[in-house]
């Protein structure tokens, strides 16, 4: 019983933060399931299996806040779609890839990503968009009846889709911890478009993923299902929270928590090589 509800509250602690700063939530599964599966499940769980198992309930995590965002006129359908062209199928060939990642490379190689999430993070208060005209441009109003102009071209987009799928498909992670940062900072794009946006390809995105996944058996579909309940009520969770508020202190919880499961995963990740 125990571990039935501390799976669910670690779906619905990691889809609220996910939720909120668009990463998805599986940044935070992923290291939980590889550091803590055998507290959790009572047997330890090798990495594809937390990455096939955190994609899976990234597809709910996801769908929840699209549905919030969209409720709202957030999500950018084109621009999305336009992302998801090459995001769809890197994410299939990062799940591919998964298992041929040694134990000791992948804890390695997660930590050090995820100390570069935490920097990405704390930067991205402190930088700000370029003044490049984008070839295609888009115009979002919000609440408050203020416009706002954002664009990009196709070819950028669809590199920096095919990138961050990998990542995702490698990792287990929604991939809005790069979508986000790129498309505010490079695009231009309104920081709350960019979430909502970034949570409607990280939807797609993750059904593909999890297929591989799936095909290959690296999925726990019991962990997926105590997962499930906590990532859809904190997926609505989070995307109303970001709505209401900046998330600022929040973040900083997220970028303290990434750094502590960064060093845990280096370490672990080091001593296995």
């Amino acid at each position: 019983m125990l571990e039935i509800v501390l799976l669910a509250l670690l779906g619905l602690v990691s889809a609220v933060f996910g939720s909120i700063v668009g990463l998805g939530g599986g940044i935070i599964i992923v290291p939980a399931l590889t550091l803590l599966g055998s507290q959790l499940t009572g047997e330890t769980i090798e990495h594809p299996t937390a990455v096939g198992t955190s994609l899976a309930v990234l597809i709910v995590t996801a769908l929840a806040s699209t549905m919030t965002y969209a409720k709202k006129r957030r999500v950018d359908w084109r621009s999305g779609l336009l992302l998801f062209i090459t995001s769809g199928p890197a994410a299939m060939i990062g799940s591919a890839l998964t298992g041929h990642m040694k134990n000791g490379v992948f804890q390695l190689s997660f930590g050090i990503f995820m100390l570069l999430m935490a920097g990405l993070l704390v930067a991205r208060d402190y930088m700000k968009p370029i003044s490049k005209k984008w070839p295609i441009t888009r115009t979002y109003t919000d609440d408050k009846g203020v416009e706002h102009h954002y664009g990009y071209s196709v070819l950028p987009a669809l590199l920096i889709g095919f990138v961050v799928g990998m990542v995702s498909g490698l990792f287990g992670i929604g991939g809005g911890s790069l979508f986000v940062p790129v498309m505010v900072l490079l695009f231009r794009f309104p920081p709350h478009v960019a979430t909502a946006t970034s949570m409607f390809v990280i939807f797609m995105s993750s059904i593909l993923g999890t297929g591989v996944h799936a095909y290959l058996g690296e999925t726990n579909w019991w962990i997926v299902l105590m997962l499930v309940p906590g990532a859809w009520v904190g997926g609505k969770l989070g995307a109303y929270i970001a709505t209401r508020m900046t998330g600022n202190a929040l973040l900083w919880v997220l970028r303290v928590t990434f750094v502590l499961m960064a060093a845990q995963l280096i370490y672990e990740g080091t001593a296995a090589l």
